[in-house]
């Protein structure tokens, strides 16, 4: 479950990769999170492509190096750095100095602190504390740097011993930073590793985004010999792209000592979900694992076979990469016309924890690339959701509270539109209560390894029910591919199902239905427990 380390000259030189995303609903100073979604400072979506690059440790091929990952049509460069503590300190100046080679060269620049790796089983490896008193030591260098600089906490913060101390320690080193006044966004390296395979991160990441008072985090998993089947790294990116949790792949290989990592289904994966990767490293490995170097002696001219892989191959570098706009590739600078105001937004689909919102389109000189959706309590406006369409769910509310939404357009230059008309939403009650809805759950048909169902919704209550999601949870592993009636998605074994245009209206006494294809293995027995809208429903 670990990696190899050896001394390489005087370093460790098995690196370490963290993939970044970052995403902020109003061009704001830099990097921020909206709605799972990693954007850039103007408010575009920002996928890394990239490669580590041992700075520590070969702080003299620096220059050269970076010059090369860029042309590989690399966007990010994830820099190993140390705190002193284990390895020879970069101290301020020498950050600053990377920080301007990266901009010279127009990759985003995600810093790392590596004398956290493998805390509590490996020899003399730091806290994420100590990392944070490390950060702070050279803020200097990193204020003002939002833009272009993705602060990752620690690498790979922990082995295989003490693992489950992870989740605090996280949520105090980003709350220690916030309160330090880092206006970056974090990243933070999953325990085991890197490569949870206790899924500490997974399953306690929603918990940890939130104690991040701006919001603005990333999750990052490396992937060895722990992701070597397709289905182990579908569902582990899936689960958080499905729970809107900013998420990357920060380092990954061809192969390794605890395993066979599936690099295809890894570049295929990030590519169809757009979630960002940065390959495990340009050169310098050792211990054994000299296989994951891209190139050669720090020669670009001789790529190795995970080189050429990485950066030529499908779903590689070369062929997904996108410069980030803040460099000036995002749009044309002449255009300063913002687009005109989006209409106001509307509401439907009200959960108890969600709301589904749409909108009238804007119009630009140039064009339309996106939509912010703030939520506004009196004069203060926070980010909730960023969209490319103009509908978006936005999730994580609270039961039975009234919140106010409002929605900008942005174009790819960065000009905002003023604020459009707001719509008040107040959410449904949560938990149980007297059931006002009754379900009917019928199995049409079923093969080897599929089946279809039939799902009918009847309104007994009192009041007409205009939008609705009902949810089940599976008790057999069961899975849905396609449906009709209903728009899916799914969750680990919970299934939600939310009604399209013409199945969102149910009269009192009335009923719609809706159906679907799904998967099964073993056993297809049916939900026994429904909600609708977070009401618990009868079943008939």
């Amino acid at each position: 479950m670990r990696k190899r380390f050896a001394l390489v000259g005087a370093a460790v030189a098995t690196l370490v990769l963290s993939l970044l995303t970052v995403a902020p609903a109003h061009a704001a100073a830099g990097f921020t999170v909206a709605n799972g979604r990693l954007l850039d400072a103007n408010g575009n979506d920002f996928v890394m492509r990239g490669v580590n690059h041992a700075h520590t440790w070969y702080a003299d091929r620096t220059t050269q190096a970076l010059k090369d990952i860029k042309a590989t049509g690399a966007n990010t460069v994830r820099v190993v750095l140390s705190s002193g503590d284990r390895w020879t300190l970069n101290t301020a100046s020498d950050v600053a100095g990377v920080i301007s080679q990266c901009k010279a060269n127009k990759l985003i620049c995600v810093l790392e602190v590596h004398d956290t790796t493998g805390y509590q089983e490996q020899s003399g490896a730091v806290t994420l504390a100590r990392a944070v008193e490390y950060w702070k030591s050279i803020q200097s260098a990193l204020a003002g740097q939002e833009k272009y600089v993705i602060l990752n906490i620690g690498n790979e913060p922990w082995g295989n011993t003490g693992y489950t101390g992870w989740t605090q320690a996280t949520k105090d080193a980003i709350t220690s930073l916030r309160a330090a006044g880092f206006q970056h966004t974090i990243m933070v390296d999953a325990p085991n590793w890197g490569q949870d395979w206790a899924f500490t991160m997974r399953d306690n990441a929603a918990s940890v985004f939130a104690a991040d008072p701006q919001r603005n985090t990333v999750f990052s998993i490396h992937m060895y010999g722990v992701f070597d089947t397709a289905a182990e790294i579908n569902d582990y990116l899936n689960r958080f792209v499905t729970a809107k949790l900013p998420i990357v792949v920060g380092e990954f290989g061809n192969d390794h000592s605890d395993g066979n990592p599936d690099e295809d289904t890894i570049f295929a994966t990030t590519q169809s979900l757009k979630l960002g990767y940065l390959a495990w490293s340009w050169s310098g490995n050792g211990g054994g694992v000299e296989y994951l170097d891209m190139v050669t002696g720090f020669n670009a001219a001789q790529l190795t076979t995970w080189g050429q892989r990485a950066i030529n191959g499908a779903n590689g570098i070369k062929a997904t990469s996108r410069e980030a706009s803040v460099y000036g590739s995002g749009g044309d600078p002449t255009d300063t016309t913002p687009p005109s105001t989006p209409g106001a937004p509307s509401a439907s689909g009200v959960t108890s924890t969600s709301a589904t919102l749409s909108w009238t389109a804007s119009t630009d000189n140039v064009g339309v690339s996106g939509y912010d959706v703030v939520r506004v309590n009196g004069t203060t406006e926070t980010a909730a959701a960023s969209t490319a369409t103009t509908t978006t769910t936005v999730s994580g509310l609270t039961a039975s509270t009234t919140y106010t939404f409002a929605v900008y357009a942005r174009d790819a230059a960065g000009n905002r539109s003023t604020r459009s008309s707001t719509v008040n939403v107040t959410t449904q009650a949560g938990g149980g209560g007297p059931a006002s809805c009754a379900v009917t759950y019928k199995l049409a048909g079923q093969w080897q390894g599929g089946f279809q169902g039939d799902v009918k919704i009847a309104n007994t209550g009192t009041a007409a029910v205009n939008g609705w999601t009902l949810r089940w949870t599976w008790a057999n592993g069961q899975t849905v591919s396609q449906s009709w009636g209903a728009t899916t998605t799914q969750s680990g074994a919970t299934l939600s199902a939310t009604n399209v245009s013409y199945t969102g209206s149910i009269p009192v006494n009335g009923s719609v239905s809706f159906g679907f294809i799904g998967s099964w293995n073993g056993t297809n027995s049916a939900p026994t427990a429904f909600t609708l809208n977070g009401a618990t429903c009868a079943t008939a």
